[in-house]
């Protein structure tokens, strides 16, 4: 009798334990759900979305075209912070000419959009039905049932609109509303699938230990799916904001930054280049928003529970698979970025070509460029850099990657429908923002080795010196609409204007070289921007 009473008992703890390990990992979530909305608490609580779009024929004033550029984000529409204040440099920043100058014309015969619309949503609803399907039969292999009916292709959804919204000239236009309402979608909508990214499911777990070029378990990322079926790029929190890369980091180990990639998204808009995709800070519940939507096994399994009670994942990869390389949620909250995804390449093909001034990546040796002032002149000779845009929009990028510190662009990707006069997409920017204290110089080679500049670039980046535009007051007010800010620290922002007085700099050393007729290109494919009194390189 008293060993079976013991047994009885053992029993009822095992009982407790697991009855407690179910309350904590499943109900508790879905009660902090309840008592802390996804919701922005200083936005209104009853508005779950945003206004309508603007209709078309409204984007021909200039000062709508304005504020439909700068609303992004519920801050700026629910208490006037952020952009719309009547102090807003950031306003008046979009409102000048600069920002509503003519688009170049397309060439003769080819499509200004970069998709075809009915075909596009011919393929976007086949996804659907797909997906639907796949859905069926989980639920069937597993006798799960359902209450959630079959998701349906929204035309107007924001993912829908911003693939349909791409064109020749960027990612977006200046006065889309679309941009705004995808932030605020991705920022709340509820997720209904998590995954690794493709070129981690390429690792199939097997990493090489020679190669130290982006070890997966260190960049973890996932592929996020909302309720309105559109996707985006999931960069958890890797790095407080105050620290700094360690001097003796390369920059092929360095951790990827969120903050990065969202802080990368406000300025390429704020520089008017409209080449990064829409990008955005969320606060993830990982057990909810990711390991309980997640059907892939692999992912699965590298969730675990800390010793400071906290829900962790890593990378599955052999040399990674430790808690040190995991991150992990405080105990389920983790910050991250999203990114909205592009296009299907089934839809819209891409090009990745390697950068002429790719850098070494391993651990000592230089490449031509590093060593050679007169590099330039080659990479001129050389097909497409010698007949098209492509030279003058790598200085675009460089310019870009200089003001956020990144030293990664290894290689660029461009919408092959485009040709060789399309622009640059600047994707992955995680790496950039991670020394203040530091310029580096090298990143801007393609400048100071070619000496060539767009004069829209030029444009846009003196009308940022001024005090009313300064572009650390710009990039400050842009970035307190999302939900994560601060996003940037105050030396980050500071190093912004630092160094574009040092592009600047090396433009006027150019000039006094080789004049400014042959520095200062127009481009083959730009029209005349307004005179706005900036021609005049002034550091």
């Amino acid at each position: 009798m008293p060993g079976l009473r013991r047994d009885r008992l053992l029993t009822l703890l095992l009982l407790g334990t697991l009855l407690s390990a179910d309350l904590y990992f499943h109900l508790w979530p879905q009660v902090q759900r309840q008592l802390w909305p996804r919701q922005d608490p200083r936005a209104c609580p009853c508005a779950g979305r945003p206004p309508p779009p603007v209709p078309a024929a409204a984007s021909s004033d200039p000062g709508l075209a304005a504020r439909n550029f700068s609303q992004a984000g519920p801050r700026a529409q629910a208490d006037g912070g952020g952009r719309s204040g009547p102090g807003s440099k950031l306003q008046a920043l979009f409102a000048h000419p600069l920002y509503h100058a003519v688009e170049e014309s397309p060439l003769p015969g080819r499509e200004d959009s970069l998709l075809a619309g009915q075909e596009a949503l011919r393929y976007y609803r086949r996804k659907v039905a797909r997906w639907n399907r796949r859905q069926k039969m989980y639920r069937e292999q597993l006798n799960l049932t359902s209450l959630r009916p079959p998701l349906q292709l929204q035309l107007e959804a924001s993912w829908v609109q911003f693939h349909l919204g791409i064109n020749r000239h960027g990612l977006y236009s200046r006065a889309s509303p679309v941009v705004g309402q995808l932030l605020q979608d991705m920022r709340h909508f509820p997720t209904i699938s998590a995954d690794y990214s493709q070129d981690e499911k390429a690792l199939l777990g097997a990493c090489d230990c020679t190669q130290i070029v982006k070890p997966s378990g260190v960049h973890l990322k996932l592929v996020l799916r909302f309720t309105d079926f559109g996707k985006a790029m999931f960069k958890p929190m890797r790095q407080q904001r105050d620290e700094e890369t360690p001097a003796d980091f390369f920059y092929f180990i360095d951790f990827q930054r969120h903050n990065a990639e969202i802080a990368a998204f406000h300025l390429d808009r704020i520089l008017d280049f409209r080449r990064v995709p829409p990008t955005v800070g969320r606060l993830m519940n990982v057990t909810s928003e990711i390991l309980e939507v997640t059907k892939n096994e692999v992912l699965q399994s590298v969730f675990f529970v800390s010793p400071a009670s906290n829900v962790c994942f890593f990378a599955k990869c052999p040399y990674m698979c430790k808690t040190e390389y995991a991150v992990c949620g405080n105990p389920h909250l983790l910050e991250g970025s999203l990114s909205a995804f592009l296009p299907s390449l089934n839809l819209a093909p891409r090009l990745s070509v390697p950068n002429p001034w790719i850098r070494s990546y391993s651990l000592a040796g230089k490449e031509e460029w590093e060593v050679n002032p007169l590099y330039c002149d080659t990479v001129k000779q050389i097909y497409p850099y010698n007949s098209s845009n492509r030279l003058l929009n790598i200085i675009d990028m460089a310019i870009f990657d200089f003001l956020i510190g990144n030293m990664d662009r290894h290689h660029y990707e461009m919408f092959t429908k485009f040709g060789d006069n399309g622009f640059l997409i600047h994707l992955d920017n995680a790496r950039g923002f991670g020394r203040h204290s530091h310029d580096e110089i090298s990143i801007l080679s393609p400048l100071s080795q070619c000496c060539m500049i767009k004069k829209k670039t030029l444009l846009h980046l003196q009308l940022l010196t001024r005090p009313d535009y300064r572009l650390s007051d710009v990039m400050r007010e842009s970035l307190l609409e999302d939900q994560l800010t601060p996003i940037l620290t105050e030396p980050h922002l500071l190093a912004l204007d630092r160094r574009l007085q040092i592009i600047l700099r090396t433009v006027e050393g150019c000039i006094e070289s080789h004049g400014e007729q042959s520095v200062i290109a127009s481009g083959l494919m730009e029209q005349p921007v307004p005179d706005s009194g900036l021609t005049t390189v002034t550091t």
